[in-house]
């Protein structure tokens, strides 16, 4: 097959087939001496060999050997290699567990209960371990291919309800600490470009114009000269520190090991990407009218072909070529072309290793992560603390001040702790990809579909926003400034209606008609409303025939009560108007925010703000000991404008 990409096939152009007799390869083979073998290749083209004689329990080797095939195959769940080395560390741990116990299950069918349960309360892993383990055996054995191969009751225990480990949320930076995290960054990079773009530069000068040379400038140029046309870096003579000064001598035309912390730091601010997708960044590109760059970046675990994604970088003017995504790539590009041609590598990111005595000459020059992604190398933490200024995070914040122990002395002073020592500042692309989540995740406003970039809305809130302290007291402010929003307009409109309508009259200590007489309500009325011959759903009604609005018998909604001046309100109503506010808190929990507060706010409002505040609290606490089933919301609006049914 050697048609490939875009436009290959179409009408008239099947897609390309393997050449007559092709054989798929075994997903196991057999190696000289008989083990059983199992060959990863990944999505991304990596490939390992997984050799199951290293292994105990030879009784279990073909069984442990399929389901690893089937685990990390072309059709499995593993398809990068640092999945297949998960997998296969828990199939080692696996054999190795098996052996040790008593009896011994020596083959698949001898397998109890008593085994897994053993495996799963093992002592010498820890409980993420060993709850990893579970789940990526139960994933390998319970592949429908082998499925009973496994004892009944053995396989029920494997497949039980795991309690999930509960790992520590990673949080992002403070904006103190990233703007000084990207300042160091950017400076060091800058140092760093200025140091190869000078090596380039004396090389053209011994070329064009050697005589502008100075000797020891000259002697430089001429060996930074003879590596550029050879790839090598001369090996030193003599001296204690050789690998260092080799290190600075190949540091004038390539990166070095040391350049890696800076540089990756500053591209994970700058794209806003993750580490592993920085690491592939490929060095194909297309410039689009000297405005940005598209390129191919890879996405890791975003299900079968859905790995790869077109992302077009602004390019911005050269004096801004550290701030922009575009430009910062291409400088990238520009300062690992020498390791780049001479490793032949396709991937942008290059550089030059100081080697050993198997690694020499021109294959100093690598792509480090070509084989694997394992960032270990990458020394972010210890970069940011051994710089010439190094980076600190912020003083925790201080601790709210005790009261004063009973039996102290009039001004005696509370003793103070030590003031801790600064923290160097911790750097993880984990960090920055949540620093820089969070602050697209402010700047849109919190809209969750419109601040995801690289992952769906879903996985930015649960891996990224959901744990950070800094988004959870921004949206709790949000929060806060909404709900008062919402309060001050249900207030407004409870103003107008009262002003338009006039304002409910609350007798709060009057029960007797004797009493509500002399608290100003007229003798009818006020024997009427001792004898509940007034009462509506929860408050009196003075005079329904005439609404005061429209002079007409009444017919609003008895929750438009609370802001008519024809409303009385005495003791005898609080227990029904705490029933009320009862069942409005279930509704809110039941709707959403903004339909809550239109449809409830107003009569919610009225009832907090100008009635219960005319009772004394002893009266509402009172009345709160003998609470009533709120029975009648339900039925003072018709059905079908419920929001969510019945409340009861």
């Amino acid at each position: 097959m050697t048609r490939r990409g875009r436009g290959s096939t179409g009408p008239g152009r099947p897609s390309g087939l393997p050449a007559d007799g092709y054989q798929a390869p075994p997903p196991v083979r057999e190696g000289t001496s008989g083990e059983l073998i199992v060959d990863f290749h990944g999505d991304d083209d990596r490939r390992a060999s997984y050799d199951l004689g290293k292994l105990p329990m030879v009784g279990w080797h073909p069984l442990l050997a399929e389901a690893l095939a089937l685990r990390i195959g072309p059709s499995g769940g593993h398809r990068t290699l640092a999945g297949a080395k998960v997998s296969w560390g828990a199939t080692s741990r696996w054999a190795r567990f098996l052996q040790t116990t008593e009896p011994q299950p020596t083959v698949p069918e001898k397998l109890t209960r008593a085994h897994i349960d053993a495996f799963h309360a093992r002592s010498d892993a820890s409980l993420r371990t060993r709850y990893g383990d579970m789940l990526e055996m139960r994933l390998q054995f319970g592949d429908s291919h082998l499925k009973g191969r496994l004892p009944a009751d053995a396989w029920d225990a494997l497949n039980r309800r795991l309690q999930k480990t509960m790992s520590k949320a990673v949080g992002g930076y403070s904006n103190g600490e990233l703007d000084r995290l990207t300042a160091a960054a950017r400076a060091d990079t800058a140092r760093i470009a200025r140091r190869i773009r000078s090596g380039e530069h004396l090389i053209r000068q011994l070329s064009d114009n050697p005589a502008q040379l100075d000797s020891s400038q000259r002697d430089l140029a001429q060996t930074l000269a003879a590596m550029a046309a050879t790839g090598e870096v001369p090996r030193l003579d003599s001296g204690w520190d050789i690998r260092r000064r080799r290190a600075d001598l190949a540091s004038h035309l390539a990166l070095t090991w040391g350049d890696l912390a800076p540089l990756m730091t500053l591209l994970a601010l700058v794209t806003e990407r993750n580490g592993e997708s920085l690491k592939e960044l490929p060095a194909r590109h297309r410039i689009l009218e000297d405005r940005a760059v598209e390129l191919v970046v890879v996405k890791r675990r975003r299900g079968t072909k859905r790995w790869f994604e077109t992302v077009t970088w602004e390019i911005g003017p050269k004096a801004r070529e550290l701030h922009t995504p575009g430009g910062l790539y291409l400088l990238l590009l520009e300062l690992t072309a020498r390791s780049r041609e001479i490793s032949g590598s396709s991937s942008a990111l290059c550089l030059w290793r100081n080697g050993t005595r198997g690694v020499q000459g021109r294959d100093e020059h690598c792509a480090p992560f070509e084989v694997d992604l394992d960032g270990s190398s990458i020394a972010m933490s210890s970069w940011a603390a051994t710089r010439t200024k190094p980076l600190l995070a912020d003083p925790p914040a201080p601790a709210k001040a005790k009261k004063n122990q009973a039996g102290k002395a009039p001004g005696e002073q509370e003793k103070t702790s030590a003031p801790k020592r600064p923290t160097p500042l911790g750097v993880t692309f984990n960090r920055i990809k949540t620093t820089v989540d969070v602050r697209r995740t402010k700047q849109l406003g919190g809209h969750l579909p419109s601040s995801a970039k690289s992952n769906t809305a879903q996985v930015l809130f649960t891996n990224y926003l959901k744990d950070d302290e800094v988004i959870r007291e921004w949206g709790e402010a949000v929060i806060t400034e909404a709900l008062a929003d919402a309060e001050q307009a249900a207030l407004d409109a409870h103003a107008a209606a009262v002003g338009r309508r006039g304002q409910p009259t609350v007798i709060p200590d009057a029960e007797s008609s004797q009493q509500l007489e002399a608290a100003g309500i007229p003798s009818p009325t006020a024997s009427e409303l001792a004898d509940g011959d007034l009462d509506t759903a929860w408050t009196a009604c003075e005079d329904h025939d005439h609404n005061p609005e429209t002079g007409k018998p009444c017919d609003d909604s008895f929750l438009a009560c609370f802001h008519c001046g024809n409303c009385l309100v005495t003791r005898a109503h609080l227990p029904r108007l705490l029933a009320l506010l009862e069942a409005l808190g279930t509704l809110r929990q039941r709707m959403s925010e903004d339909a809550w507060w239109e449809r409830y706010g107003t009569a919610w409002v009225a009832v907090r703000r100008d009635i219960l505040t005319k009772f004394s609290p002893a009266e509402v606490s009172k009345a709160r000991e003998h609470p009533l089933p709120d029975a009648l919301l339900d039925l003072v609006e018709p059905p079908w404008e419920q929001p969510y049914g019945p409340t009861a």
